[in-house]
């Protein structure tokens, strides 16, 4: 249990440094309030400027780079099911799994660099700090493409697999 002491002195942290909107029946809504401060034109422009390709512009440009000779070679590889993998490519809102986005990249023996900007364009990274994660880069770095090789690899780390068999 937290004694008053440390209590007290958070409830001053508290009001020291969060800043309350108060507003009463009367005023206007918090949203008035917003778009005031933010124009919805600014945020548009600003969104314009700065989108990356999606995920699926990304990839299948990477099919295209790597010469891919079929999908089903590619998603087969990758330990993925048609279904799956066919959501993948008819829906450009759809967001795999990061596992998933991986195993794709291994599939095309993607280099660090291309790895990179697939899982980005999905929103995920490799994380220097995470052990599954420098498993997978050493791989890469390596060229260790086969899915069955990199889960054993995760697994001699005691880390959960991409997908297949291990």
């Amino acid at each position: 249990m937290l004694d008053k002491k440390i209590l007290a002195d958070l409830q001053k942290y508290i009001d020291q440094n969060m800043t309350i909107i108060l507003y009463e029946k009367s005023a206007a809504p918090l949203e008035d309030f917003v778009l005031e401060s933010i124009s919805p034109l600014e945020i548009e422009m600003f969104i314009e400027q700065k989108r990356k390709p999606t995920l699926q512009k990304v990839l299948f440009d990477f099919f295209d780079k790597k010469g891919a000779s079929s999908d089903a070679v590619i998603y087969k590889k990758a330990g993925i099911d048609r279904r799956h993998f066919s959501k993948i490519r008819s829906n450009p809102q759809y967001r795999p799994s990061k596992n998933t986005v991986i195993a794709l990249g291994l599939a095309l023996e993607l280099t660090k660099k291309e790895t990179d900007k697939l899982l980005s364009s999905a929103g995920y990274s490799l994380s220097d700090s995470e052990t599954s994660d420098l498993v997978i880069q050493f791989c890469i770095e390596r060229q260790i493409y086969e899915i069955d090789q990199v889960n054993y690899a995760l697994d001699y780390f005691s880390q959960k697999p991409l997908g297949g068999v291990l």
